[in-house]
């Protein structure tokens, strides 16, 4: 873009240059119209080299409010998804059975204490001399709705898998996969939810939106060419986007 704007400065230049050659060894008969000519031509240059700045700069606005959104949503399916990976030992692959199990499921709460008991096999090496060894008592002392701990009084929960309209194409869904893989012979759950930067930016330049999804690193942006949340290679439920869009947002 750069290399653009300096190439279009010059042929402005250029431009006005050739406005004040005409001016002055062209004949009278034809500088008239050469001269509106030329003018014409350096106010569609000058617009178009205000918009190579402003159209960047008003997509990155865009991008930003629409990553926003979509990010907090998806913020809202993991913590939905630990919550169900804590009570049932897995991920929820529909986002249908996820909604539900926010609806009904309880939260165990529980409390560790410590305690001692006779270690008999130290006792027997001792001759009979009574030693002990330190335990973890864990005492169940009752639940909690998972709503209420994740979600408080709001039912955000029920559309989660939706856009918004006005922050991607009308009717955008989120993609939600979940299975497991091998991690040490051990089977462990995974998930991954993520939407297409092409979805959430349809309505932009498409130039622009090209080279959004040939992003390669998180640390400023989002990388890739979708807005995800977890993996189904890797043991892991992070998001792929930048710690500025981790804002707090309001149970």
């Amino acid at each position: 873009m750069f290399t653009i704007l300096i190439v279009t400065v010059g042929v402005i230049l250029l431009t006005i240059a050739l406005v004040k050659l005409v001016d002055k060894f062209i004949s009278t008969k034809f500088k008239p119209v050469l001269i509106i000519a030329l003018w014409i031509l350096i106010a569609f240059l000058g617009y178009n080299t205000y918009m190579s700045i402003y159209a960047p700069i008003q997509f990155n606005k865009v991008k930003v409010k629409r990553f926003q959104i979509a990010i907090d949503k998806l913020r809202d399916i993991r913590d939905a998804q630990l919550a169900h990976r804590q009570v049932t030992g897995r991920f929820a692959d529909k986002f249908e059975g996820l909604v539900k199990f926010i609806d009904t499921a309880q939260f165990t709460i529980t409390q560790h204490r410590d305690s001692s008991i006779i270690d008999e096999e130290m006792t027997k090496r001792f001759g009979g001399v009574e030693t002990f060894k330190q335990i973890i008592i864990i005492d169940t002392l009752g639940t909690t709705p998972v709503k209420d701990s994740i979600f408080k009084k709001s039912n955000r929960y029920k559309t989660m898998m939706n856009l918004p309209e006005g922050a991607a194409k009308a009717g955008s869904k989120y993609e939600l996969k979940a299975g497991f893989i091998e991690v040490n012979d051990i089977k462990v759950p995974v998930f991954e939810a993520f939407v297409k930067k092409d979805v959430v930016l349809h309505d932009q330049d498409k130039n622009l939106v090209a080279q959004e999804n040939q992003v390669l690193s998180q640390v400023v942006g989002v990388q890739g060419d979708a807005i995800r949340v977890g993996s189904m290679e890797d043991a892991q439920t992070n998001g792929n986007w930048a710690q500025l869009y981790d804002t707090p947002k309001q149970n």
